[in-house]
């Protein structure tokens, strides 16, 4: 069976009410924003959000009912500050928070990629991140000197959703710049969603094989998507949306607000095409890239 599917049918079909999913993985760069606008369309309920910061998509998907648990180190805005719509939701108790630090999350997902229980660390050893959470166990070495040490434990996600700069039908995906803690989370995950700017031939994904990060092996459904990461950034497809980040924080402030603002972008657009045609075509192309890097040719040959 064809692994290219619609965004509706990957969601519809991969993320069942009550998963645990990983996703904007790649810090502030290639968030899968799309993706997180199509769960919000299928009202997904009950969903625990792993990752390291999340930036407004997570704040949408609490926003929108979707999320009940964050296992993350940071949730904001991350160009405005805080987000509305996760401190209603952590206050008011309808949202449990698991702390953790960029490092610790990589850690846990590491372990489960690795298939062993933890992975032991020095990391937040003297702080209160640990206090609590059920990720860390203070331990000692079992090696001179007898050091104590934290155990992180492996942390399993249902599903991981990666946007990734191009992939092709069976899912090898090739992304290039931060990838953040995608490589474990891909890796560590029960189901993958790739979420690809363009689908392209498997003989262009196989000319670099160094820089094809995600095996199709490994991958679920495939998912093109072109603009499904505005507006974060896709090196070498488009730039930063930052005019987007701050009329979200101005146009979201209440629970009204935020309602209005949904309508308008998530829940009236069928799809990103749709969404693409509200944003407009001039801002579009502002985004577009003005001056491109190549790397190097590099030559495979023996």
């Amino acid at each position: 069976m064809s692994k290219l599917l619609s965004m509706r049918e990957a969601i519809a079909s991969l993320l069942p009410d009550g998963s645990s999913v990983a996703m904007g993985l790649q810090l502030e760069q290639t968030i899968p924003f799309a993706a997180a606008h199509d769960i919000i369309r299928q009202q997904k309920r009950g969903l625990t959000l792993v990752g390291p910061i999340f930036d407004i998509f997570a704040d949408q998907m609490i926003g929108a009912g979707c999320v009940s648990h964050v296992i993350a180190a940071w949730v904001g805005n991350v160009m405005m500050g805080s987000a509305y719509n996760f401190r209603r939701g952590v206050e008011s108790g309808r949202v449990k928070v698991t702390n953790m630090t960029n490092y610790s999350i990589s850690l846990a997902l590491q372990a489960a990629a690795m298939g062993v229980p933890f992975l032991p660390t020095r990391t937040a050893l003297g702080s209160d991140v640990a206090q609590g959470s059920p990720f860390f166990l203070e331990t000692t070495s079992p090696f001179p000197p007898h050091e104590k040490l934290h155990a992180v434990k492996a942390l399993v996600p249902d599903v991981a959703i990666a946007h990734v700069h191009r992939a092709d039908r069976d899912g090898n995906a090739h992304s290039w710049g931060n990838f953040g803690v995608m490589i474990e989370a891909v890796r560590a995950a029960k189901k993958v969603i790739v979420v690809a700017e363009e689908i392209v031939s498997a003989e262009l994904i196989a000319s670099d094989p160094n820089r094809t990060v995600i095996p199709g092996f490994l991958v679920s459904a495939v998912v093109e998507c072109r603009w499904g990461a505005h507006p974060s950034p896709v090196q070498g497809y488009y730039k930063r949306d930052d005019a987007y980040f701050r009329q979200y924080h101005e146009q979201t402030k209440t629970p009204v607000d935020f309602a209005n603002w949904a309508e308008r972008w998530i829940y009236s657009r069928q799809d990103r095409a749709d969404y693409m045609i509200l944003l407009g075509a001039c801002r579009a192309e502002s985004l577009e890239v003005k001056k491109h890097a190549y790397a190097a040719q590099t030559d495979f040959g023996y």
